[in-house]
């Protein structure tokens, strides 16, 4: 018997590219089979930290290695690891998700150019969406945290979606984590100066709705901290 996504997507495939153009409203059981595939995965793989960056950084990276040894030491804390599959900071953290023997979850992007499956993502933890708003609805839903190491505006557009989510109450508050300082610095003093100070669109509690650090230590210790007040079991 067909899994409910297959079904859908069945129905979506069988209408014609002109006819998906003239009605859009066929592209909502594409979105609906993405959605449906992503929570019949990722509700079992229990708690899990996301891990974002740029798909562009080498493995003689210093973030890659970082990304790298944070994966590792959060799944010897028994979380699996999240990442969006590819290559660059996504590939270190799910290397080190496996070289811990963690959950290590891809969620995939079919883009034209950098995005591929990176080879240490579980067989049966890799999805692959067309929708990025689909992604990222994944990401929100069952990561425990957010661990953001350098990247672009890829990067960029998943840690302020999450910081805009937890400042308007649409979802409960989860450590956001930025590691790198030298990297990070320059845009938290224009957040503080031109955003809250000159322009007071933010208010001064907002800038505690994430954390900046350094190390692999920091960041797991506070993912682990935050959580030891919660009856939250892990993966072992």
């Amino acid at each position: 018997m067909e899994k409910p996504a297959d079904l859908i997507k069945d129905a979506f495939e069988q209408k014609t590219w002109q006819e998906i153009h003239i009605t859009d409203s066929w592209r909502v059981f594409k979105i609906l089979s993405e959605l449906v595939e992503g929570f019949e995965k990722l509700a079992r793989i229990g708690p899990c930290v996301s891990i974002f960056g740029s798909a562009r950084t080498k493995p003689d990276n210093k973030y890659y290695q970082i990304a790298e040894d944070i994966a590792f030491k959060l799944t010897q804390k028994g979380y699996g690891v999240i990442t969006g599959g590819g290559p660059g900071i996504m590939e270190a953290a799910n290397k080190g998700a496996s070289r811990g023997k963690g959950k290590s979850v891809g969620i995939n992007i079919d883009l034209p150019f950098e995005q591929r499956p990176n080879p240490y993502i579980d067989s049966d933890k890799l999805i692959t969406f067309d929708h990025f708003f689909v992604r990222k609805v994944m990401f929100m839903k069952y990561a425990q945290g957010f661990i953001v190491l350098p990247g672009g505006f890829g990067t960029f557009d998943e840690l302020f979606e999450a910081i805009t989510l937890i400042q308007t109450r649409k979802i409960g508050k989860f450590p956001i984590i930025l590691v790198g300082k030298s990297y990070w610095n320059g845009l938290i003093d224009w957040v503080k100066e031109v955003m809250l100070n000159e322009e007071k669109n933010i208010s001064p509690d907002d800038l505690n709705l994430f954390t900046l650090v350094d190390t692999s230590d920091e960041a797991v210790d506070l993912i682990d901290k935050f959580y030891s007040r919660y009856l939250l079991s892990p993966n072992f």
